[in-house]
């Protein structure tokens, strides 16, 4: 509707006959009427805050920020697309970057665990398999010394020279040559006996240790069962039987060859016993090995039976345990062939003479009457002893060198760290899970 204009200042009431233009005139007068929202009215009906300016009204401006805000954001982020698309793809990669890597640190930690146990298992399995070993050969000590004895009974030679016959010549003579066989025999058989129970025991723990470890746990058939480990450890009888006896021979010859020409009469220092006995070594140990050096020391050929003999005693009708066991045997045959094993058994067959000289060195002390007439003397080298005398003597080292109380002797070989350390080589070679794959 039409609104009558408001006054100025200094303006007086309109006319009485004043009327809009194109509106009757009342009183005779025409009024003056304005449009709404124009003029000095308009003003007033306005908001204090929008009077003079163009700012328009509230309600329309708040209708119009989001929108404005979500085109300007647009526009940025079209312009800056292949940046947030480069940040995005390098936060993503460094995220799974960052997994992988915890994945597989988790991973190398499980494995350096599970490693520390195997190892450890390993370990202990090891220690007690060569405490199992130390037994055995204490063990079997006794049978050795019996068969031994019993191939070269000097004991009844004693007995016929207490009767004084007439032959007493020919006794002593045969009494020499067996004393001195026995106590190297004894020497040579103890030495084997040690070390070839540490292969053999080793290789069968070696097998044993992936059967618990890895064979039992994947259902599979054990590598070594109980018969076969029965039937493969049997093989020691060898070096107790067919393996003696050629021993002996080979001794006994050895030594008729170094002292049967020495008078019983003639006296023998101890440096001179040690020659004679490195001597009856020299043949005893390099017998054939000029014509066949490829086959290693000699002295294996009396701790297991050839494989010729082997295959052809059991050709007929050999089961599956049957030919577990022979590879077992050509395994160990393998090993005693080899170089360490040469050079282990030789180390061992030094301690051994060396410890039988320090038992026999105790009999080289002069007596109180010698040093009385004698005075001081300096060294063992000036005590000699007729070797009638000698032949008890070393006639009965063989009871503390196949002692089964742990003497000086066979403590020296069990704790000897080449042998240890051979022991070890053989076990870590059969207990390794390359073992599987051959």
């Amino acid at each position: 509707p039409l609104l009558p204009r408001s006054r100025g200042v200094g303006e007086g009431p309109p006319a009485a006959g004043a009327a809009r233009s194109g509106s009757p005139a009342v009183g005779g007068k025409r009024r003056r009427w304005i449009e709404p929202g124009s003029g000095v009215g308009a003003s007033v009906l306005r908001p204090r805050s929008a009077r003079g300016s163009g700012v328009p009204p509230p309600s329309l401006t708040s209708d119009r920020r989001p929108a404005e805000m979500l085109r300007s954001v647009w526009s940025f982020l079209k312009r800056h697309k292949r940046k947030f698309l480069f940040t995005g793809a390098f936060l993503g990669g460094v995220y799974l970057l960052g997994k992988y890597a915890q994945k597989k640190i988790r991973d190398l930690q499980e494995q350096e665990a599970a490693e520390y146990i195997a190892q450890a298992r390993r370990q202990y399995h090891f220690e007690s398999n060569q405490r199992t070993c130390n037994m055995t050969v204490l063990s079997m000590l006794p049978t050795l010394r019996e068969a031994i004895m019993q191939q070269l009974n000097s004991e009844s030679l004693t007995g016929l020279l207490k009767n004084r016959p007439t032959n007493k010549l020919e006794i002593w003579e045969d009494l020499r040559i067996i004393s001195f066989s026995r106590s190297m025999v004894a020497v040579y058989s103890t030495c084997m006996l040690v070390v070839l129970l540490r292969v053999q025991l080793n290789i069968i723990g070696g097998y044993i240790y992936l059967d618990n470890a890895i064979v039992g746990k994947n259902g599979t058939a054990p590598l070594a069962p109980p018969e076969v480990q029965q039937q493969y450890l049997s093989s020691i009888q060898h070096l107790l039987g067919d393996g003696l006896n050629e021993l002996i021979t080979v001794v006994k010859k050895a030594v008729q060859s170094v002292i049967g020409n020495v008078s019983l009469k003639q006296c023998v220092s101890l440096q001179e016993l040690e020659r004679y006995l490195g001597e009856i070594r020299q043949l005893v140990e390099h017998r054939g090995q000029s014509s066949e050096p490829e086959t290693g020391s000699p002295l294996c050929w009396y701790l297991i039976p050839n494989e010729e003999s082997t295959l052809a005693s059991q050709a007929c009708g050999l089961t599956e345990r049957d030919v577990t066991t022979l590879k077992l045997l050509n395994e160990t045959r393998d090993m005693l062939e080899s170089p360490d094993f040469s050079t282990v058994l030789n180390s061992c067959l030094n301690r051994g003479f060396s410890r039988l000289l320090d038992n026999m060195a105790e009999f080289f002390k002069p007596t109180e009457q010698e040093l009385a007439q004698n005075g001081k003397i300096n060294s063992l080298s000036n005590i000699q002893l007729p070797l009638a005398k000698i032949i008890p003597i070393i006639n009965g080292q063989i009871h503390s060198t196949c002692s089964e109380t742990p003497s000086h002797f066979v403590q020296d070989l069990l704790l000897m760290e080449q042998v240890k350390d051979f022991a070890a080589n053989v076990y870590e070679a059969f207990s390794s899970p390359q073992q599987l794959e051959k």
